[in-house]
């Protein structure tokens, strides 16, 4: 398990949340950051290439070594700096107030304590800053909800802990976030793990 999940499922995740589909999502729920951006479930730097102008340095968050590496020739190619400071979104080694934004695409699914870690995003953001995030999760579709729970026990065993039934929406919220902005609908792909929400919260202070 230890080879498949550190050097095989990086590659694996890379070409799956990499498509042209994706792509769509990652430039627009990129667009409006600014400043110091923390980002969460970096992964392979799939969002590098979408970062706008005014971000002045993403302070990345990941526990894929392999991962950080396929994300290298990518953050060689950015007029951005990255610069990996933690390897777990669950406790972040920044400063309270530290960063103006945040951003995470498909991570909430994986990371065991998402309590724990949107709590450490919003100690680090500062009052007044976005939390940009892209997830999939339950459908609101019972046949659909239905298979996702089927098909959950399988995708968290060769998927590293990935859930199908997680609302993020809900778990923003309950975080202690404001959402500013949701839009939630099917991607291309069979619906079990299409049902995407890209969300923009802020740090109400």
């Amino acid at each position: 398990m230890g080879l498949y999940r550190e050097h095989i499922l990086p590659v694996l995740v890379d070409r799956a949340c990499g498509t042209a589909g994706l792509k769509k999502w990652r430039s627009q729920l990129s667009s409006g950051l600014s400043g110091r951006v923390l980002e969460i479930g970096f992964g392979s730097g799939l969002n590098v290439e979408h970062y706008p102008s005014t971000v002045e340095k993403v302070l990345a968050v990941e526990p894929s070594a392999k991962g950080f590496r396929i994300a290298q020739r990518r953050i060689d190619n950015s007029s951005v700096p990255v610069e990996l400071v933690g390897l777990d979104g669950q406790s972040i080694p920044l400063p309270d107030d530290s960063c103006d934004d945040a951003l995470c695409t498909f991570a909430l699914c994986t990371i065991p304590d998402t309590d724990a870690a949107l709590a450490e995003v919003l100690r680090v953001l500062r009052p007044g800053g976005r939390f940009h995030f892209l997830e999939h999760g339950l459908a609101p579709d019972a046949g659909v909800a239905a298979w996702q729970r089927r098909l959950e026990p399988l995708q968290r065993r060769v998927a590293d802990g990935c859930h199908l039934t997680r609302d993020p929406v809900a778990l923003v919220r309950g975080a202690g976030f404001t959402l500013d902005d949701v839009d939630q609908r099917y991607g291309v792909g069979p619906k079990p793990w299409s049902w995407f929400t890209r969300g923009v919260a802020v740090n109400p202070g």
